[in-house]
């Protein structure tokens, strides 16, 4: 169940909504204990009276005190406090992902490099259903843009990318993201039938960035909560998650929200597994285990061959290595991946090596 904590809370309560500002909240909280961070901040849009439609019909805009500030630099002064209290958060190998539109992603991404992150990619959340330019002086402003980086340089941040490869129909997931804004039934009003929150997310993009960059267990943070989006797709999908938001009457939305949300069972919350991270099998242990003899001769599509040696290396026209040198050199190429390279015979069948491979896998997972 989410809970609203208290502004002096010091220890990392999960699944909670912390009421606070969230710069002071940060660093009363427990270093390195998050695991990815999102964070939707004041895009300071820097609004000048009100925005009309062609009707003459008021457009509900950003305009609440959040977002104000005095000047560019106030504005940086409270980006850069709020990324070293994230920072100082992140686990060794944890991300951050930030998001905002023209007015404020590139003084945020400068802020990000100057405190030390790493950036990964920016992703380009490209809005299939945007609000059309009333004026007609600039371009539609159809597109936010996202900034994911981790902790530092060389850090083993989490990338599903298979996971990712399978929610995009078998494709390479794209750095430029076709979703639509928050509406209908998603969008979430106050008693008086309006927006409860004027910058509310969709949860389709919460649910691409959670699912691509966590697994489940990890802790999300989310620094500026509103009516927690973020909250609920990290209870969906298995993640815990601590919420920051100084407005009660978003807090109060939120815990709601949440409560209504129902977590997906253990198998559903599963995802394709990255290669890079299923466990390294060396091929000699195939030798070792005698699922392949010294002295076996091994096949490719091509019709090349190689004899498997006692030491897990291959021999062949006089040319010795791994599964995958020999099979570089004997195909002329710069690499070579021996494991869909080669295959072995039983039974009168032509078998690929690394259906071998698989087989210790799932032993050392079972």
């Amino acid at each position: 169940m989410t809970k609203i904590g208290p502004k002096s809370a010091a220890a990392l309560d999960l699944n909670t909504i912390v009421d606070g500002d969230c710069i002071e909240v940060m660093n009363r909280l427990p270093e390195a204990s998050v695991d990815l961070i999102f964070a939707d901040p004041p895009y300071n849009l820097q609004l000048r009276g009100e925005l009309h439609r062609p009707d003459n019909s008021m457009v509900d805009a950003v305009n609440d005190h959040w977002d104000q500030f005095a000047s560019f630099a106030a504005y940086d002064r409270f980006t850069r406090d709020w990324l070293s209290a994230a920072r100082r958060l992140l686990k060794p190998n944890g991300a951050i992902w930030v998001i905002g539109s023209y007015h404020n992603i590139f003084r945020v991404g400068a802020a990000m490099q100057d405190a030390g992150f790493w950036i990964l990619n920016d992703v380009v959340w490209r809005k299939s259903n945007p609000m059309p330019n009333f004026r007609g002086k600039r371009f539609t402003n159809a597109h936010e843009t996202m900034i994911w980086a981790s902790k530092s340089e060389g850090a083993k941040y989490t990338f599903n990318y298979e996971a990712l490869k399978a929610l995009n129909e078998g494709i390479q997931m794209r750095s430029d993201w076709v979703l639509p804004i928050c509406t209908g039934h998603e969008r979430l009003k106050d008693e008086a039938g309006d927006k409860a929150h004027p910058t509310q997310k969709p949860e389709s993009l919460l649910h691409r960035i959670l699912v691509g960059s966590t697994n489940p267990g990890d802790v999300v943070l989310d620094p500026f909560f509103g009516t927690g989006t973020t909250g609920a797709v990290a209870r969906m999908l298995g993640r815990d998650f601590v919420g920051i938001e100084r407005e009660p009457r978003y807090r109060e939305v939120a815990a709601k929200r949440i409560a209504r949300v129902r977590r997906f069972d253990r198998e559903a919350l599963q995802v394709s597994a990255s290669k890079r991270a299923e466990p390294r099998v060396p091929f000699g242990q195939l030798v070792e285990r005698g699922m392949l003899r010294p002295g076996e001769v091994l096949t490719s599509v091509s019709g090349r061959a190689a004899k498997v040696r006692a030491d897990g290396s291959l021999a062949a026209d006089g040319f010795n290595g791994s599964i995958h040198q020999v099979g570089a050199h004997l195909e002329g190429a710069p690499s070579c991946n021996g494991w869909t390279y080669w295959c072995f015979r039983r039974d009168g069948k032509t078998v690929p090596i690394d259906v071998l491979r698989q087989q210790i896998r799932s032993e050392m997972q079972a």
